[in-house]
């Protein structure tokens, strides 16, 4: 019974809903960054593969 208790209080408490809406905020911020990241990980990929091979190449003397 006390879960409930302190989930009514936090619930009624404005603070709390403020610290609620500043964690959605944050994770949707956080969530749009690691879609960025994936994005931007794909395209430069195929760069560093490139870079590699042409390193490779460059140091075997092709």
């Amino acid at each position: 019974m006390r879960v409930i208790a302190t989930l009514r209080k936090l619930l009624a408490d404005r603070q709390a809903a403020t610290a609620v809406e500043y964690g959605l905020i944050l994770s949707l911020i956080f969530l749009g960054m690691v879609g960025a990241v994936a994005a931007l990980g794909g395209g430069t990929s195929g760069m560093w593969t490139k870079v590699d091979s042409a390193a490779s190449a460059a140091m075997a003397g092709d």
